[in-house]
C-alpha cells in the first residue's frame, strides 16, 4: 500500500507502481509535471551521474522546472536541451540546469530536494 503522499497507478493485472511524491509535483500553467518523468529522461543523457528535478516559483507559469546535474565534466546544454525535446513534452523540458559535482544528499544516501530548492531562492531564472 502507498503511504500518503505517494502518487501511482495500478496496471491491468492489479501491482501498484509508485511513480513520485505528491510534494514533489511540479504545476506549470496547470498542468502537473512528475519530476521522476524528466529525471529518468535526463539520466539518459550521457555524463549525467545523478539529476534531481525541482520546481522553482514563477509569476507567470506558478512554477518552472529547475534540473539539477551531477556530470562527469561538462556537458553541452544545447545537446542536452535537444536530447529533452527530443524525449519529451517542451513544457516539462526543464528552464534551466544547475551542474554541481555531487548532489546533496542525507545520511541514508537519499537526494536532500529541499536543500536543491533553497539553492534556487538566490537564482534567478
Amino acid at each position: 500500500m502507498a503511504a500518503d503522499g505517494d502518487i501511482g497507478h495500478l496496471d491491468p493485472q492489479g501491482f501498484l507502481y509508485l511513480t513520485d511524491r505528491l510534494k514533489d509535483v511540479i504545476i506549470s500553467g496547470g498542468t502537473n509535471i512528475y519530476p521522476r518523468e524528466v529525471e529518468e529522461v535526463l539520466l539518459q543523457f550521457p555524463g549525467v551521474k545523478e539529476v534531481s528535478v525541482v520546481g522553482q516559483r514563477d509569476a507567470e507559469w506558478g512554477e518552472v522546472v529547475m534540473a539539477f546535474i551531477a556530470c562527469s565534466g561538462s556537458l553541452d546544454t544545447t545537446a542536452l536541451d535537444q536530447f529533452c525535446l527530443d524525449r519529451m513534452a517542451r513544457f516539462k523540458r526543464p528552464k534551466s540546469y544547475h551542474f554541481l559535482t555531487d548532489l546533496p544528499k542525507n545520511a541514508y544516501g537519499k537526494i536532500l530536494k529541499t536543500e536543491l530548492r533553497k539553492r534556487l531562492d538566490g537564482v534567478t531564472s
